[in-house]
């Protein structure tokens, strides 16, 4: 029989698959960075990798918040958002048109991000965890921020001159 689990597993269960994930960002941001050929794209990119840092350090506070080590557990999901990333970058050429889809793959893990980060601020409120709610909303804000600059680069930028290479 299945032990009852509380919103207490729940948030230290996700806040171990985004600690796990946020790890691979770092890890994927960089090749991403270097493989895109808009400065502008690198550098949000960049920019992104050191906001992440921050984050895997807020997390490590909330674990500490509720008095436990912090650890990651697998994230498939993730791990199948890089590898698309990746992919992308082997099959399509230096350009206009692999930048927009860098820029398209870096927000699907933005969009996960915010998925994640807006349940573990609820949670962490519904478990009377003030702390932790406030690190992970201070996270989930910079998450939205970066998806909102990948939006406005990809609409302004990268998606017309991919246009263009195709014309």
């Amino acid at each position: 029989m299945a032990t009852t689990k509380t919103i207490n597993d729940l948030l230290l269960t996700f806040m171990q698959d985004v600690y796990y994930a946020e790890r691979q960002i770092l890890k994927a941001l960089p090749k991403l960075a270097k493989a895109a050929q808009s400065p502008q794209l690198g550098q949000a990119l960049t920019a992104h990798r050191e906001e992440t840092e921050g984050q895997v350090e807020r997390l490590q506070k909330a674990f500490e918040a509720l008095g436990k080590r912090a650890r990651g557990k697998t994230c498939e999901a993730i791990n199948g958002l890089i590898e698309e990333g990746d992919e992308l970058v082997e099959e399509f050429p230096e350009g206009p048109v692999r930048d927009a889809g860098i820029a398209a793959c870096a927000q699907a893990v933005e969009h996960y991000e915010m998925a994640r980060y807006g349940a573990l601020v609820a949670w962490a409120k519904a478990a009377g965890q003030p702390e932790v709610a406030k690190l992970m909303e201070a996270t989930l804000v910079e998450e939205k921020k970066a998806d909102t600059l990948l939006n406005q680069l990809a609409d302004k930028e990268l998606n017309p001159q991919a246009m263009k290479q195709a014309a």
